[in-house]
């Protein structure tokens, strides 16, 4: 007998280089990233209800309505796909920030695919979780994947699963004004970061440090953003200039994540940052 309630944590992530490729006739732009999971998470349960249908509960924040959730549509996927035999609630803990570019939405949802699908008996195989799944967003699949560490590229659906680094402590800078993603993407379409079209020559050896990755190529959002949002260029050169080992926009922002050798460096960076850029979370990395 399936359970009648299942939870999870649903894990915030880091993209340790990002290339925004050309847009294509979709709409859509090609990626290549290198995603990474840090230890800061939302908590999601989901709870066999009569009916047929999706409810939510949300809780630390005002995630919007309902039916553009993307946990409750990942939810009704499944239910879908199994013939709608019982309702789920949702229950959600939202610690990660929003449009922060962390995947906290992403994460959520591939949250409710495996959950929903255990309250099913797990009645959808895996490879049809996975195309659901790239349905719902270009994080997803990763988040899905339960990989620490991944190389992703395409709309995120195509993906290697890499040995994880080691894990170090890290600092999250939070802006107080967060970056819709549709926005970012707008603004990436306006400049020169929208001619690109061919991916990075990697090499996967140098996947394996942190020093190495550091080196490789950044973020293309941070050029489109910083030339836009002064504020957001500003709160990055003040967190580089805590030395830390890499720094670099997550995902499409607003946020930064700082990693550094050890936890002393981390707190000193912290005390010298101070709350003048925005909120700081200390993560561990890796």
């Amino acid at each position: 007998m399936p359970d009648a309630e299942v939870r999870m944590r649903a894990p915030a992530k880091a993209n340790l280089f990002l290339r925004v490729l050309a847009r294509e006739s979709t709409g859509y732009h090609g990626l290549e990233t290198l995603f990474c999971l840090l230890d800061l998470s939302d908590e999601l349960v989901a709870e066999r209800r009569a009916g047929d249908a999706v409810s939510i509960e949300v809780r630390g924040a005002d995630v919007g309505p309902p039916e553009q959730n993307l946990a409750v549509r990942a939810a009704d996927m499944v239910l879908q796909a199994t013939g709608r035999r019982f309702g789920v609630h949702l229950t959600l803990d939202k610690r990660i920030p929003m449009q922060a570019g962390l995947g906290g939405g992403s994460s959520d949802a591939a949250a409710a695919l495996l959950l929903t699908n255990q309250l099913a008996g797990n009645a959808v195989p895996r490879h049809e979780l996975l195309q659901f799944a790239a349905k719902l967003g270009s994080d997803v699949p990763f988040f899905l994947s339960e990989a620490r560490l991944a190389l992703a590229w395409g709309h995120g659906e195509r993906m290697l699963r890499l040995p994880p680094l080691p894990q170090v402590p890290a600092l999250l800078l939070v802006p107080a004004e967060g970056m819709p993603t549709a926005e970012a993407y707008a603004l990436i379409d306006q400049g020169a970061e929208s001619t690109r079209r061919g991916g990075l020559a990697l090499d996967l050896d140098a996947l394996r440090g942190w020093g190495d990755i550091a080196r490789m190529a950044g973020n293309d959002f941070e050029a489109a953003l910083f030339s836009r949002r002064p504020a957001l260029k500003e709160a990055f050169e003040a967190l580089a200039g805590t030395r830390p080992l890499l720094c670099r926009l997550t995902g499409s922002g607003s946020a930064f994540l700082a990693v550094y050798r050890n936890a002393t460096d981390r707190a000193d960076a912290s005390m010298m940052l101070g709350r003048k850029h925005g909120a700081l979370i200390e993560v561990t990395a890796g």
